[in-house]
């Protein structure tokens, strides 16, 4: 409980670890950026990713706040209540080093204060200059998602990899500094073109009406794209998919209630047929391609400030029904901006539609660390010959993008043709 004292703007853009704001009593007034200490006998050590955020921090008197009163957040104080712990014992690691709750709880049950070893690399290793630790996905997604330099991440002890949990350690070291300021950290300049993967480029040959930044979710969009074009041999087939039967189906259940969208017919169906083709459902790591025994399909949502990939958990699991009801809700959570990081972790494979644009094909560019990715083009009615008389098919386009590193052309042909195949046998994906 309290009141947020918000530092940062919108729009603004921090390091991992910047403070951008803080939790205040009601009445009380913000800290202003505290001075150098007169007496201070040692500069404090700012928290490494191999040294505890708790060794980082100087003993040092209860902070004072703008009031003169300890700067102590409100739930700070009421643990302190309950667990009987003297305020002016507890040495802050909060921002400008004010006391919050778990700082009380470690005053509570550790009475000495005593450094903690380092969860991440074995006491006395020191991290290796130049070597470059092997990453989990899930580790490299998090990292990416945050903003996280993975050159800079301590692997775990025991393997000597990186992982969502040397990631997680990182970052609370990260915001557990000694004397962060109470000022937002100037924001990072924008992306050069070489961060983004590209030569330097030229001035604007026209005086632009607006200049709209490489940051946030445009500048990691354009970097990630950037880097998949650049490292994976990406080539894109298409295919034509029938799908009289789906409109049937669709209508009949539409009929008796509620009908999936066409776009969960064929997200189920391309699951289904992950199952028919593991190779596609693979990953290319260090080790060599990986096939992966889940099946988590990724359902591109369009944003006005770019693009999420929300991922259905299991989609070979899920029936129709089932599964219509969770692309909505990814959907919904990803335009209100409430999706949680487990909705856009994990994905194996990857669907994205334009078809309600009126687009027919396109070249959809594959997602890391997936090796392909399904695009989805307009329904439409098509003019064809049936036993020599003129007749009209519903029809769609649906093109294709893998890795040529993985599979090749005829693997890829036979993946999207059972997905064809799948789409003219509805009842076949509830099954």
């Amino acid at each position: 409980s309290g009141r947020l004292h918000q530092l940062g703007k919108p729009g603004d853009t921090f390091t991992c670890g910047a403070v951008v704001g803080m939790l205040l009593a009601e009445g009380e007034e913000a800290a202003a950026p505290a001075a150098p200490a007169a007496a201070a006998t040692a500069a404090p050590v700012a928290a490494t990713p191999t040294t505890s955020a708790a060794a980082a921090v100087p003993a040092a008197v209860v902070p004072a706040g703008a009031n003169g009163r300890a700067f102590i957040s409100p739930n700070a104080r009421r643990v302190a209540a309950q667990r009987n712990v003297d305020l002016a014992t507890v040495r802050g690691t909060g921002p400008n080093g004010r006391i919050v709750s778990e700082d009380v709880e470690t005053a509570a049950s550790r009475p000495a204060a005593t450094a903690a070893p380092s969860p991440g690399l074995p006491a006395g290793m020191p991290r290796q200059a130049g070597v470059s630790y092997p990453a989990t996905a899930a580790a490299r997604q998090l990292a990416d998602l945050l903003g996280v330099d993975l050159a800079v991440v301590d692997p775990d002890a025991h393997d000597g990899y990186i992982t969502r949990e040397s990631i997680a350690r990182y970052v609370r070291a990260r915001l557990r500094p000694a004397a962060p300021p109470l000022s937002p950290a100037p924001a990072p300049a924008a992306p050069t073109p070489a961060a983004l993967g590209g030569a330097a480029l030229p001035a604007a040959t026209q005086t632009p009406t607006s200049v709209r930044k490489m940051t946030g979710m445009r500048g990691t969009i354009a970097k990630r794209m950037h880097s998949s074009l650049q490292e994976m041999a990406q080539l894109t087939l298409t295919m034509d998919a029938d799908m009289d039967a789906v409109v049937a189906d669709r209508s009949s259940r539409k009929a008796a209630g509620a009908a999936p969208g066409f776009t969960d017919y064929i997200v189920a169906a391309a699951a289904r047929a992950l199952q028919l083709h593991p190779n596609v459902n693979a990953q290319v790591t260090a080790d060599g391609i990986a096939l992966l025994p889940e099946i988590h399909v990724g359902l591109a949502v369009a944003l006005d400030e770019g693009l999420m990939v929300p991922v259905v958990r299991n989609t070979d699991r899920l029936d129709l029904a089932t599964l219509s009801a969770e692309t909505t809700r990814l959907a919904d959570a990803a335009r209100g901006g409430t999706l949680k990081l487990g909705d856009l972790d994990g994905g194996t494979f990857s669907v994205s539609a334009l078809g309600m644009f009126g687009v027919d094909a396109f070249t959809p560019v594959i997602n890391p660390p997936n090796a392909a990715i399904l695009g989805v083009g307009r329904l439409r009615d098509d003019v064809v010959l049936v036993d020599g008389n003129v007749a009209t098919r519903k029809r769609l386009t649906l093109s294709l993008t893998w890795d040529h590193r993985v599979f090749d052309g005829a693997p890829a042909a036979a993946f999207c043709k059972s997905i064809v195949d799948l789409l003219a046998n509805p009842a076949a994906l509830d099954s």
